[in-house]
């Protein structure tokens, strides 16, 4: 089976320059924390622009930095001076493609910045050397800058939907007025849009790599854009509160193609709520059955779009483990959060996915805005009574852009220049410390393990080293529980955020 629709289009002309190089900035042999977890999957977005903008016959190359170092970044740029590039851009990647972004003007080449970052920084990624920000999708944007730029030196982009640029820039490296055109309207079909272009990258070393560290060759897809919650930290500056689906059939040609080209063990559908839509979510179930599809799968979704029947087809599909976010155990916090979740039901959904033999993971959150030591302690007796197989926990963080940046933007000092941090490292005024947070993720986790050790094997020396540990974490929540009155600057904490595990794209 052939990918659908990739290459289509007007021919490549063999003496044409290359139009765009694309690219991103996470570079896993250069990040310790990454080379732990060794779980990369492919830059879906770039690859889905790769794959709309070969299809209109454009010259694009890929510049997929997973298993490459910066300098190979260095001696790409010298060596094909693109005359554009394309980088995409999250909290994860800011400081790789600042650096990026001072390579590709040294050589010449006009930056396009992407994905959930730069948009709500934009001045500042134009001061620091970008030409344009995408708003939104990147794929029909760049198919219109594109020609622009190849025609002027300064074209006039007054008139392209869907971006942040800068009027002028000065000698001095000082740009001019800062213009944030309409916004372009999202993809309405987006089952006529090619599949990601995954043969313009090493897709064989991500499946090697999972099957050296984890025992299984595993790769990912999306079957929609978007999602229409309300999750006041959650970025929505690619997608918006959009939400768009493929066609059933068009996805599961996809696991056909995928298992016929590349073998994987398992998949992870990267979109947000995986079965948001029951129709569609059954009409696909019946797709992968007439393929004689069953691969193994890992998917994100929430507790109040599961129920009996959606569970026994996630089942049958082959779904082993499902994520939930959780969040909190306090529902007056979630409330707070506009999750539009209920505590009961997530713990409900949980026990009814592990009944069907479906391992349950969880996000949880700490810090929220207004959580006190009671809501912290609702979370463990949730955990307790759910018992999810796994949990995550970070310490909640104001992504700018977001409902929850909003409310504590007051309270929010930065302390390093902006070119040295990112949303994560942004201080709150009156937030515990990172160590009071350090100790209740250490209470947490030892004291849900407690519990569960205790209905289970009761291995003494497990069980004193669980008890140790938790009484430890609860000592230091109160060693270093911060006062009313006091207004000390810190830490607003460090993890996971909705805006990296949504599907990857611009």
């Amino acid at each position: 089976m052939q990918p659908r629709r990739v290459n289509t289009g007007a021919a490549p002309n063999p003496a044409q320059t290359m139009d765009i190089l694309l690219a991103h900035g996470y570079f896993i042999a250069e990040d310790a924390h990454e080379q732990a977890i060794m779980k990369p999957y492919p830059p879906l977005g770039l690859l889905y622009i790769s794959s709309h903008l070969k299809a209109r016959g454009f010259d694009v190359a890929i510049f997929d930095s997973t298993f490459r170092t910066f300098a190979d970044f260095v001696a790409t740029i010298k060596e094909a001076r693109p005359p554009r590039v394309g980088l995409y851009c999250n909290l994860m990647t800011k400081q790789n493609v600042l650096r990026m972004i001072a390579v590709c003007r040294e050589h010449g080449a006009r930056v396009i910045l992407g994905g959930p970052e730069p948009v709500s920084y934009a001045a500042a990624y134009l001061a620091a050397g970008a030409d344009v920000v995408v708003v939104g999708e990147g794929e029909e944007t760049l198919e219109e800058l594109i020609p622009l730029m190849q025609a002027a030196k300064a074209p006039d982009l007054s008139h392209v939907r869907g971006i942040i640029y800068a009027a002028g820039r000065a000698a001095t490296g000082e740009v001019g007025e800062v213009v944030r055109t309409p916004p372009r309207p999202y993809i309405q079909d987006l089952s006529a849009q090619p599949w990601p272009d995954r043969e313009a990258i090493d897709l064989e070393r991500y499946l090697q790599t999972w099957e050296r560290h984890h025992g299984a060759r595993s790769t990912s897809l999306i079957t929609a854009r978007g999602c229409p919650y309300t999750c006041t930290w959650c970025s929505h500056t690619v997608f918006g509160h959009s939400h768009r689906r493929r066609a059933p059939a068009d996805v599961a040609d996809e696991v056909a193609y995928l298992v016929d080209r590349y073998r994987p063990d398992q998949l992870w559908y990267a979109d947000d709520v995986l079965t948001i839509a029951h129709r569609w979510f059954l009409a696909y179930a019946e797709e992968l059955e007439q393929r004689g599809l069953r691969v193994p799968f890992e998917c994100i979704s929430r507790a109040d779009r599961l129920n009996e029947t959606i569970v026994n087809t996630l089942a049958e599909m082959g779904c082993y483990r499902l994520w939930i976010g959780s969040e909190s155990g306090s529902q007056r916090i979630l409330d707070g959060m506009k999750r539009k979740a209920d505590v009961a039901d997530v713990q409900a959904k949980t026990k009814l996915l592990q009944s069907r033999g479906i391992q349950v993971g969880m996000f949880i959150m700490f810090g929220y805005e207004g959580e006190e030591i009671s809501d912290i302690e609702a979370t463990v007796e949730h955990l307790k009574k759910a018992r999810p197989d796994q949990f995550l926990t970070t310490v909640a963080y104001p992504i700018k852009g977001t409902d929850y940046y909003e409310a504590v933007e007051d309270r929010i000092i930065a302390e390093d220049p902006w070119e040295e941090r990112t949303d994560r490292d942004l201080q709150i005024a009156g937030r515990h410390s990172p160590a009071f947070y350090e100790a209740a993720t250490r209470w947490v986790v030892n004291e849900v393990a407690l519990h569960r050790e205790w209905h289970g094997e009761r291995r003494p020396f497990r069980l004193a080293k669980l008890f140790l540990n938790a009484r430890r974490g609860r000592f230091g929540m109160a060693l270093n529980r911060r006062n009313r009155e006091d207004d000390e600057r810190v830490p607003a904490g460090r993890g996971w955020a909705a805006e990296e595990r949504a599907a990857d794209g611009w």
